[in-house]
């Protein structure tokens, strides 16, 4: 039987930093999956927001993992110690390379790299199941269920997205198709 344990600080912080990265990947999983919620203007406030909600969660992050290395005493220069804590330091360079080319300057001097880097939030997204699974096996909190429901919940949805928008792309090529058909055929 899994016992439920009380979230200490750490977690309860890395509880938030996940809360807002997921409040960034909300805007276009709502938009598309969800388009009804256009009208609310739930996505274009998230949208708008989006950069400073993303800080948020990267500064939470780090956060959490100052605490987790203070509480632990991590020994960096131990390799078996990196390969336990792999999924959050992935996570968490993932969220330093976001976090510090979210600016206007970036995506200015980046140009199309600057979408090709922003979609490593996609490969966090999966990385932070693996991470929270793993690291909270068993010694579960409160936290844990909810935080694995939520990522699990906005990765299914993604990939729900991901769908819609190549079942969209395949009606648009054939449209095109079938209109350059009709070109090729004399009929206008």
């Amino acid at each position: 039987m899994i016992s439920m344990d009380e979230s200490p600080l750490p977690n309860i912080i890395g509880f938030l930093a996940l809360a807002s990265y997921i409040a960034t990947l909300l805007p276009t999983i709502l938009r598309i999956v969800f388009p009804q919620t256009k009208e609310t203007g739930i996505p274009q406030w998230l949208l708008k927001r989006r950069r400073v909600i993303g800080l948020i969660a990267f500064f939470l992050a780090l956060g959490h993992g100052f605490l987790m290395v203070q509480k632990r005493n991590f020994d960096f220069f131990d390799i078996k110690t990196f390969w336990i804590y792999i999924q959050g330091v992935s996570t968490f360079i993932i969220f330093t390379l976001l976090s510090i080319t979210s600016n206007n300057w970036s995506i200015k001097k980046l140009k199309k790299n600057w979408k090709q880097l922003h979609k490593l939030t996609y490969v966090a997204m999966v990385v932070l199941i693996w991470h929270i699974w793993d690291k909270m096996s068993g010694h579960w909190t409160y936290l844990t269920p909810i935080s694995l429901a939520a990522i699990t919940i906005i990765t299914v949805l993604f990939v729900i997205r991901l769908w819609i928008e190549y079942q969209s792309k395949q009606q648009k090529n054939a449209a095109n198709v079938a209109k350059a058909d009709l070109v090729g055929k004399g009929v206008r």
